[in-house]
C-alpha cells in the first residue's frame, strides 16, 4: 500500500483485517460562516478512539523497539508563523520572544472537550497549568529539559490540552529552522536542529505539516528541503502558509502552480495579530477570505484555520488506522523475537547442585566441540570462521614446518664436497687409507642437527599458542551466560597450556638429541636413495683422475655441478664423495622422521588434552577454591542480568502495545460489521 493510499483511506489486500474507510473516519464539513462555531463543529466517534491508541502507544514509548507510530510533524523556518498556526488550532498561547522558542519537541495533544484541561507531562512527571500559564510552564520545563539558554535537546515536552471546539489532533512541534546561530546558541544549532527535524520526519508513517510564510519563495525554504529529502513525491507533506495578508499578491499562483512538489496541497490562513480573541482572529480570517480581491479567489478548501483542522484530521485518522494492521506485524514479530531470546537466556540457578549440573553440560559440549574441530574436521560450528578449521590450520602449520626444516641446509655448488672435505681432513689418523671413519659421519651430522635444533622448538611453542587461542574461544562461548566462570575456566586452560608447551619443549630436545647420538634408520628409502647416489661415483672419480675432459656433471638433488676444482684433493675427494651422498640420503630421512613424529605428537597430545586433560584441571582449579567457582555461578553476570531486565521490559511492553492495537481493531470492525448490517 502506497502513502497516498493510506492517507486517502483506500485498503489493500495485503491487510487481512478490516480497516477504517474514510467515511468512517470522516468529520463535518466546518461551519466557515459562523464565526462562532467551534473549530471542528461535529466529531466522528471513530477518530478519538485511533488518536487515543497511538497515544497510549507513544506513553508506553513503544518508538524504542523501533516501530514507527502516525505522527503529525510540524516544521517551519524560523519566523515562518508555526507558533501561531499551532496557537490558533489549540485555541492557548505558546511561548514567544526572540530566537528559536521551541527548543524541544513538543507532542501536542487536542482533545475536544466540554471542560478546559491543559497539562505537560516531561521525565515522568505530569504538571497541570492553564490556559493563562501554559506558556510559562513550557518554558520551565524546557528549561529544565533543555537547560536555561538557548540550547536544544531532542527529549520530548508532551503538552495535553482539552477544550472545548478544538480538533482532535496530535502533532509535534520542532524548532524553528535557523543557519545563523544567535547569541547564547551552540554553534552547530543548524545541524543540531536538522538532526531532530530529520529524526521526526524520515519514518513512512510520518505526515509532514510544512509551514511557509507567504512573505517568501517557497524552494528557498530551508524545511522545504528537508522534507523533499525524506518526502521526494511529496506525498506525505501538507503546506500551511502563513502571514497571507502581508503578502497577498502571487499567492493564488504559489499555491496552484506548486513548484515544491506538495502532495497533500495548501492551506493558507491568518495569522493571530495583537490582543484578537481566537474567535476574533477567526471571524477576521473568514471575512479576509471572503472579501479581498486577491485572496477571495483562493478556492475555499484552501483557506482557513477550520479548513486546515479538518484536513489533519482526516488525514491523521486515515493514515492511523491503515497503519494499524502493519504496527500489529511488527509488535508480534519484535515480541516472538525478543521471547525467543529471553527464552534463550540461562535459567537461574539457586544451588550450588544446579551449577554443577550447568558446570558439567558446558563442559561435556565444550569438550565435543573441540573434538569436532581438532579431531574430526567438522567445521559446523564455525563455518565462516577459518581460525577455528582446525585440522586445516594444523596440517598447513605442520607444512611450513616441513619446508623450513629443508629450506635450513641448501647445497651451494660453488663449495660443493668442500665441508666434507674439512672434516675428513680434521679427522685424518693413523689408519688404512680410503676408509670413512663413522665419527666423521656422526660429526657432520650432529652439525646438520644443531643448525636446525631451534626450528622444532619454535613450532611447538606456535603450535600450542594455537590451540590455546582455539580451547579458551570454544571455552568462553560455551560458558559465555556464566561470566563470573569464565575467569577459573580460562585459568585452567592457560596454566594446562604453559604445562604442555614446556613438556613438548623438554620432549622436541629429547628427539633433537637423540638424532644426535646415533645414526640408524630400517627405512628401506635410505639405501635406496644411497644406492642412486653412489652409482655416479665412477663418473664423479674418472673426472677427478683426469678420465673425462668435461668436468660438468649431474647430480639428482643437486643440480649440474662442475667439479673440476676438486681435483687438487684427490687424495680425499672420494671418503668425501661417499660421506657427502650418504649423509644427504640420511638426512632426508631424519627430516621425514622429525615430521613424522611431530604429526603424530600433535594427534596424541590433542586427544589427550581433550578427552582427559581440560576437564581435569578446570574441575581442580575449580575445587581448589573450596567450591567457591560454582558458588559464584549462582550470581547472575551483570551482563545477563542486564540483558533479562531488558529483555523482560520489552515483551512487557510489546504485550501491553499490542493488546492496546487489538482492542481498537476489534472496536473498528465492529463499527463496520455494524453498518454493513
Amino acid at each position: 500500500m502506497t502513502f497516498g493510499q493510506m492517507v486517502n483511506g483506500s485498503s489493500s489486500s495485503e491487510y487481512p483485517l478490516q480497516v477504517v474507510d474514510p467515511k468512517h473516519v470522516a468529520v463535518v464539513e466546518p461551519k466557515t460562516s459562523s464565526v462562532h462555531a467551534p473549530i471542528i463543529s461535529t466529531l466522528n466517534d471513530r477518530v478519538r478512539p485511533l488518536l487515543d491508541c497511538v497515544d497510549k502507544l507513544r506513553h508506553l514509548n513503544i518508538m524504542q523497539e523501533g516501530i514507527q507510530l502516525p505522527t503529525i510533524v510540524v516544521v517551519g523556518d524560523q519566523s515562518s508563523g508555526k507558533s501561531s498556526v499551532l496557537e490558533s488550532l489549540a485555541g492557548i498561547s505558546l511561548p514567544r520572544g526572540q530566537g528559536i522558542c521551541t527548543r524541544v519537541p513538543l507532542i501536542m495533544r487536542l482533545q475536544n472537550h466540554i471542560e478546559t484541561e491543559v497539562h505537560l507531562e516531561y521525565n515522568g512527571k505530569s504538571v497541570p497549568t492553564d490556559e493563562v500559564h501554559v506558556a510559562e510552564a513550557i518554558v520551565l520545563a524546557t528549561n529544565e529539559i533543555a537547560g536555561h539558554g538557548k540550547g536544544i535537546s531532542d527529549i520530548p515536552l508532551t503538552l495535553i490540552v482539552k477544550k472545548n471546539g478544538v480538533p482532535d489532533l496530535t502533532m509535534v512541534d520542532l524548532p524553528g529552522i535557523t543557519r545563523v546561530p544567535v547569541h547564547g546558541q551552540p554553534e552547530d544549532i543548524f545541524e543540531q536542529i536538522s538532526g531532530i527535524i530529520t529524526k521526526y520526519i524520515t519514518p513512512e508513517e510520518s505526515i509532514i505539516l510544512n509551514v511557509l510564510s507567504a512573505t517568501v519563495d517557497f524552494p528557498t525554504c530551508e524545511s522545504i528541503r528537508m522534507s523533499q529529502k525524506v518526502d521526494k513525491t511529496g506525498e506525505r507533506t501538507l503546506a500551511v502558509v502563513t502571514k497571507v495578508d502581508k503578502a497577498p499578491e502571487g499567492l493564488l499562483e504559489k499555491v496552484t502552480a506548486n513548484d515544491v512538489n506538495i502532495g497533500l496541497g495548501y492551506v493558507c490562513v491568518r495569522n493571530r495579530t495583537g490582543n484578537e480573541s481566537y474567535e476574533e482572529a477567526r471571524s477576521v480570517e473568514a471575512s479576509l477570505f471572503e472579501t479581498h480581491a486577491l485572496l477571495s479567489k483562493i478556492d475555499k478548501s484552501m483557506v482557513s484555520i477550520p479548513i486546515l483542522a479538518h484536513k489533519l484530521v482526516q488525514i491523521q485518522a486515515n493514515i492511523i488506522s491503515n497503519c494499524l494492521p502493519d504496527i500489529v506485524r511488527k509488535i508480534n514479530d519484535k515480541l516472538a523475537i525478543n521471547v525467543a531470546a529471553l527464552n534463550e537466556l540461562p535459567q537461574r540457578l539457586s544451588s550450588v547442585a544446579e551449577a554443577l549440573a550447568t558446570f558439567m553440560r558446558i563442559l561435556s559440549s565444550a569438550k565435543e566441540s573441540l573434538k569436532k574441530i581438532f579431531l574430526r574436521g567438522e567445521l559446523d560450528e564455525y563455518p565462516e570462521d577459518c581460525e577455528m578449521h582446525c585440522t586445516a590450520r594444523l596440517a598447513e602449520m605442520l607444512n611450513q614446518y616441513s619446508a623450513e626444516l629443508r629450506s635450513k641446509y641448501i647445497e651451494e655448488k660453488e663449495n660443493f664436497l668442500m665441508d666434507e672435505i674439512m672434516s675428513l681432513r680434521e679427522a685424518r689418523g693413523i689408519g688404512l687409507p680410503n676408509f670413512l671413519p663413522r665419527v666423521v659421519f656422526l660429526s657432520v651430522l650432529q652439525q646438520k642437527v644443531r643448525g636446525i635444533s631451534v626450528t622444532p622448538e619454535e613450532f611447538v611453542e606456535k603450535l600450542w599458542n594455537y590451540i590455546e587461542v582455539v580451547v579458551i574461544k570454544v571455552m568462553m562461548h560455551h560458558s559465555c551466560n556464566y561470566t563470573q566462570l569464565q575467569y577459573f575456566i580460562r585459568r585452567a586452560v592457560q596454566n594446562l597450556i604453559a604445562k604442555r608447551k614446556d613438556e613438548s619443549v623438554d620432549w622436541v630436545r629429547e628427539i633433537i638429541g637423540m638424532e644426535k647420538l646415533t645414526d640408524y634408520t630400517s627405512n628401506p628409502e635410505y639405501a635406496a636413495t644411497c644406492s642412486k647416489l653412489m652409482a655416479k661415483e665412477t663418473i664423479f672419480m674418472e673426472i677427478m683422475n683426469y678420465k673425462r675432459t668435461n668436468t660438468l656433471m649431474h647430480l639428482e638433488g643437486f643440480g649440474d655441478i662442475d667439479v673440476g676444482y676438486l681435483r687438487k684433493h684427490i687424495d680425499v675427494v672420494q671418503q668425501a664423495f661417499e660421506l657427502k651422498m650418504r649423509m644427504t640420503a640420511y638426512w632426508k630421512i631424519v627430516l621425514m622422521r622429525l615430521v613424522d613424529y611431530m604429526a603424530l605428537y600433535i594427534m596424541f597430545s590433542l586427544q589427550k588434552l581433550v578427552n582427559l586433560e581440560i576437564e581435569d584441571d578446570i574441575v581442580k582449579i575449580l575445587m581448589a577454591s573450596n567450591g567457591g567457582g560454582f558458588e559464584r555461578m549462582l550470581e547472575e553476570s551483570p551482563v545477563v542480568a542486564e540483558k533479562r531486565l531488558r529483555l523482560s521490559n520489552s515483551v512487557k511492553l510489546l504485550k501491553e502495545s499490542k493488546v492496546v492495537v487489538v482492542k481498537i481493531m476489534d472496536r473498528i470492525a465492529l463499527h463496520v460489521d455494524g453498518e454493513k448490517a
